[in-house]
This record gives C-alpha cells, structure tokens and sequence, in this order.
C-alpha cells in the first residue's frame, strides 16, 4: 500500500482549497470542472503534541516530526471509468495512493457551481463510490478471465486458480452491485493474493464533510447525510471548513493561529484531524528519538519490530541491530526526566522481536 493519502471527490467539493491549506502550498482551484488536471504533491507535518513536551523536557537543537504525503487528485465525475471527463488519468493516479479522502460538499453557494446543480452529499458519494467500484470491476474481471483460462492448460495455475477465483467471484459480486471490495472484510491471506490488483475500493476511506462558517456552529443535515453512510461503511469522518482552514494556512505564527481558532471557539483546526486521521489509516504510527543534538518523530508500519524500526533511520541500524533501549513517552511524562524514568524502572531492554509501541522513546544499539 502507498503511504499516502490522495484526496479525491466531484468537481468543486473544495479538494483543492483543503489541499492548499493542508500543504500550504497553493493548488490551482477555480469554479468550474477539471481544473486540477496533474495530481498535486504535498508533504505535510503530522502534528503531534507528544512531540512538544518531549521538547519541552529534553531540550535539543533541532526538532523533526513525523510526515504524511497527501495528493491532490482532479475531480471524477459519472462515467470516469469508461474515461469520461478525465477519467482514465484520474483513476490511474488513484490507485498509486494508499488510502482515500473522499470531500464531500455539505455547503449551500449560489456562486460556487456544482456538477449537479444540486447540493445531495448522498448522491455525490455514491457517484464516486460507484465509479470506484466499476474501474475495480474491470480489473477484477480481466483478472478472474484469465485465470480461469489458464486453468485449462496449466496444472500449477489451477492449483492457484482454486483459491483466487472464489475471492474474485465474491469481488465481482459485490463490486457489480456498486460495492467496495473492503466491504468484504477480506482477512489478510485474501488481501495478499489481491495485492498486485491495487484495487481502489479496497483502500480505507476517510469522509471528510467541507462545510461554510455557519456549519461551525452546528452540524447541518448535509454532514448528517454523510455520517450515516460513513458509519454503514465503517468508514471515519472529519469535519472541515475548506475556507476557514485556508484563512488559517496563511497566518505566520502558531500564536496567531492559536488566537484565531479561539475566537471561533475551536481547540485544533479540522485539517489536524485530518492529518492523524489520514495517517492512522495508512497503518503509520510514531517512535521518538530524543537527545540534545535532536528530537524527532519517525515514522514505521503497526506492527513492526525493533529491527524494522530501527531500518527508518539508517538500514545499517536494521542490519547490525543488538537490541534496543525503550521506555514509553507517557514515562517520561510521568516523570519528567529520563533519570528518573530509569529510576522508576520503566526503562527497559528489548530485542529482535520486540512490536514497537506507538509513543515508544528508542535508543538502539547496533554493528556493522
């Protein structure tokens, strides 16, 4: 799976303005169809308090977070996957991204078009769903055609073919009724044998709902709308208003940002949900490397082990690894001070088979 997040939705949804204000870095975005044409890059911080009071208690030079690539993706539009609008361009990009956000336009203005003429979040979401779900059709059927052809001449690939072709059935099922293939809750042998498919309705999906200034105040039935198809997908949901955060990326302080969401009555801007959010999704978490040189967020995969993560800062790390020195961020928080982390005895030694903990604070010892 990629380790990004590409963000895709109907023309004029405010893709672009989200994505501007995410990366700071402005994307093309005008008020008529297509106009983001090449998928725009951007690599964004992941913010992260923990981070903040590591700083705050082992002081250092230079200080490093944890990033998250998002891509900027044009605007489908009904019959994209038979190459409509841009179709065939925009499916191609999205299948290169590891995980889906999905805006959706839950605002009323006169002056911004919409494709539809119409302001029906439901309708929207599912014309993208059932594009998605069409292009993984194709690819499922030419694959699902082809195995079953060499089934008739070949005595290893009907070997193989006996355990791929019912999950293919159960895909074409599901995904000619409109459906995603993650609908399926595949386990992850399935998942596997469908790996070199990319299929794009197999990604998580993040609904994120653009919203005006008003919908600050209280959620209208519009986000309504899209948390209740959210939560029949299982899928997250993250509340955003595109122009306020764009307002927001502009300030050249963290203090005057800080004073602009408190006059609005905020704790956090929506776009730093969206970042862990989307982060969480890919299956990324965070250790931490802490000394007077530097303290720094590194990202690895849920799951890893202390070698694994060991090969995020240098692969001679993972090579020549011994063992590693741990001990949790929240001790840290607890006590204040490495020494006295030791003191408490929640430094710990662990080896080649240690899962690394999201929040681990990791010192690690290697030869070459």
């Amino acid at each position: 799976m990629g380790l990004n997040c590409g963000i895709v939705g109907l023309p004029n949804v405010g893709k672009s303005t989200i994505f501007s204000a995410l990366s700071s870095a402005p994307a093309e975005a005008a008020n008529y169809p297509f106009c983001t044409i090449e998928p725009n890059v951007g690599i964004v911080a992941v913010p992260d308090e923990r981070l903040d009071r590591i700083v705050s208690l082992i002081p250092t030079k230079k200080v490093i977070p944890a990033i998250v690539e998002f891509v900027d993706i044009a605007g489908l539009v009904a019959g994209a996957s038979k190459g409509e609008g841009l179709g065939n361009r925009f499916l191609a990009s999205i299948r290169e991204v590891g995980a889906l956000i999905h805006v959706v336009r839950c605002f009323e203005d006169p002056d911004i078009i919409h494709v539809s003429n119409r302001i029906d979040p439901a309708s929207d979401i599912e014309t993208i769903n059932i594009e998605l779900a069409l292009a993984d059709l194709e690819t499922v059927d030419k694959r699902y055609q082809k195995l079953s052809k060499n089934t008739r001449v070949d005595k290893e690939a009907a070997k193989q073919a006996a355990v791929v072709l019912p999950i293919l059935e159960r895909l074409l099922e599901a995904l000619g009724n409109g459906k995603a293939a993650r609908s399926l809750t595949l386990n992850e042998a399935e998942t596997k044998l469908l790996y070199d498919l990319h299929l794009i309705t197999l990604k998580p999906m993040i609904y994120v709902c653009n919203i005006d200034e008003q919908g600050i105040v209280s959620e209208n039935e519009h986000v309504a709308a899209v948390r209740k198809i959210a939560q029949a997908e299982d899928a997250q949901v993250v509340v955003i208003c595109g122009k306020i955060e764009s307002e927001i990326a502009v300030l050249e302080t963290a203090e005057e940002r800080k004073e602009f969401l408190q006059a609005l009555g905020l704790a956090e801007s929506g776009l730093n949900r969206l970042i862990r959010c989307g982060y969480d999704a890919l299956g990324l978490r965070t250790f931490f490397t802490a000394g007077a040189d530097e303290d720094r967020a590194w990202t690895f995969h849920a799951g890893d082990k202390a070698p694994q993560a060991a090969g995020v800062i240098h692969t001679d790390f993972e090579r020549g690894f011994i063992r590693a020195e741990v001990y949790h961020c929240n001790d840290l928080f607890t006590y204040g001070s490495e020494q006295k982390v030791r003191e408490a005895g929640k430094f710990r030694i662990e080896g080649k088979e240690y899962e690394v903990q999201d929040g681990d604070v990791m010192h690690f010892r290697f030869n070459v």
